[in-house]
This record gives structure tokens, sequence and C-alpha cells, in this order.
């Protein structure tokens, strides 16, 4: 059993040798791409479910041929694992193949010519302006906690923000004169992201206030948006404050850490936001992703329109 050789010791040769090119392709994405320690350990768990399919054959990575790859995808969607899951593994092994390819460890790429598993593009789960401005008026201002969730839940909507990149916020990234927050997203990639008047007055509020209330005596800390412990707020923990201001606003949307980040963009869309200045609102490297936008535009329009037009 794959588990008993590990755990003393006597992991195989192949896994040893799987595992050691896992690693050095994974700490190569680190230092060439700067990618945040999520993605990388999405690309590990991806990775090691491959080699622990190859166990079953004592096959090395470097060995793998076109028809394993076909195999493997086959494995997975016979598992009942969702197209979108096996077509996010497939990329792993295109980049890990390039990278062994580059190297001279492998002479071919066992991934070339495997097409990608058949996508539905499921639209973004948004809020309308109504369930935004419920949202924003659900925690109670006159805590201190309720002060802090509104201020973030301003800032996450004003501008656009992944919920990682709003608890990693820092003092010297925000600029209340300017009016705009620095923020350094994924690949390590710079954007200045304008807050807009209704941010600035509650951020600023929250600075004067609230903020140093969270923080206690840890007066040295630069987190813009503490804990209750006076310590930098998990992206876990806001998540979990957004679901119950949602409840409490009576908003049975599902949601996703995303939700006001997708609401953005998509509003920004229908009062005629030029697409592109959305995708260097949002940070994304391909116009592409932020096209997705589009359509849950139009889809709204369509839905505007079959409900008011009196032939809709």
């Amino acid at each position: 059993m794959p588990g008993f050789f590990m755990e003393n010791g006597l992991m195989p040769r192949s896994d040893h040798q799987n595992q050691a090119l896992i690693e050095r392709f994974l700490d190569s994405l680190w230092l060439e791409k700067g990618l945040s320690d999520n993605t990388l350990k999405a690309y590990r768990q991806d990775l090691q479910g491959f080699a622990a399919w190859l166990h079953q054959s004592t096959t090395m990575l470097s060995e793998v041929r076109r028809e394993d790859v076909l195999r493997y995808l086959a494995h997975r969607m016979d598992k009942g694992l969702k197209a979108r899951s096996t077509a996010r593994s497939l990329s792993c092994l295109r980049a890990l193949y390039r990278f062994l390819l580059r190297e001279k460890i492998v002479s071919e790429d066992p991934t070339l010519r495997v097409e990608n598993p058949k996508l539905g593009r499921p639209l973004p789960d948004t809020l309308t302006e109504g369930d935004v401005e419920k949202l924003l008026a659900a925690p109670d201002i006159k805590t201190t906690i309720g002060m802090r969730d509104r201020t973030m839940l301003e800032v996450l909507y004003a501008c656009g923000l992944r919920v990682s990149e709003l608890t990693g916020l820092r003092l010297s990234e925000i600029n209340l004169r300017q009016g705009v927050i620095r923020i350094v997203g994924k690949g390590s990639k710079e954007r200045l992201v304008p807050m807009g008047e209704e941010a600035i007055d509650w951020v600023t509020r929250y600075l004067d206030g609230a903020r140093k209330e969270l923080l206690k005596q840890n007066l040295v800390e630069d987190a813009v948006f503490p804990s209750s412990r006076g310590v930098p707020m998990t992206r876990q923990t806001f998540w979990h404050r957004i679901k119950q201001h949602a409840q409490t606003a009576g908003i049975e949307k599902k949601l996703s850490p995303h939700t006001l980040r997708h609401a953005f963009a998509t509003h920004l869309l229908n009062h005629g936001a030029d697409l592109r200045v959305v995708q260097l609102l949002l940070g994304h490297s391909d116009l592409s992703t932020t096209q997705i936008y589009t359509h849950v535009a139009q889809h709204r329009m369509k839905e505007l329109h079959q409900m008011h037009h009196p032939r809709g």
C-alpha cells in the first residue's frame, strides 16, 4: 500500500522521482511567476493526484505518453469529477510538461494533441444593485466590528478587489488624498484602483475610530482591517462575515467570495464602462477573462426586457 511505504520511508523509486520533479517544477513557478501560495497549493494537489494514479503502474512522470494522459482524464471522468476540474488538471499537466521539455528531462510533450473536456460557460453569480445596497447596510455600524465590516464591504464593492487582496491590504497601500489603492495581485502584478468618494469617506471614518480600537495596544500593525484580536484577518474569516451579513440582509442568492467583485464588474458594464477599463481595474491579464461579464450584463438586459416590455 502506498501509505505504508511512505510512512516507513520505503517510497518506491518512481514515487521519489515523481515527487522531486513536481517540487522542482513548483519552485520554478514560484521564482518565475511569483504565484500565490494558494495557487501553488492547487498545482501541487493536481500533480500529486496524477502521480498517485501513476503509482499503480510504477510509471515515472518522465515516461508518460499521450495514451497515459488520455487514460488519466478518462479515469477522472469515470469517477464523476466535473469537466471544469479535469480541464484545470490538464492545464496543470501541460505547464509541467512544458517545463520538463525546456529542462530536457523529456523529449516529447505527452499533453500535445490532447483536447480539453467540453465545458459549459456558467455565468458568475452576481447581485443586483438593490441587493448590494441591502448587503452594505447589514453590518451594525454602532459597533466596532460592524464599522469595520461595513468599510470592508464598501471597499470591496467600490474597487472590485479579490477578498485576499482586501484582507491583505496595508496602510502604505492606501492613498486617501489621491483616492486610490495600490494592489499587488496575482503574479505580483501591480495596479492602482480608484476608491470613489463613498468608500473614501467610510475608510476615513474607520481609520479615525474603529481601527484604533481593534488594534488595542498593537499600534505597529500595518493591516488596514485587523481582526477582533488586533491581527490581520484571514480571507476565510471575512468570507464567513459576508455570509452572516447576507443572511441579515435577507439575500438568498448563492454567494461566493467573489460575489461583490462580480457585481463591481457587471454594474460598471451595465452603466457603460469600457471593457478594457474594467479589465485593468480587475487586474485580469487576459481580456477574455473579463468578457464573461459582458455576457452577464446582456443576460440581465434580456431579463429586464422580458419583465417590463409589453411584448417581452
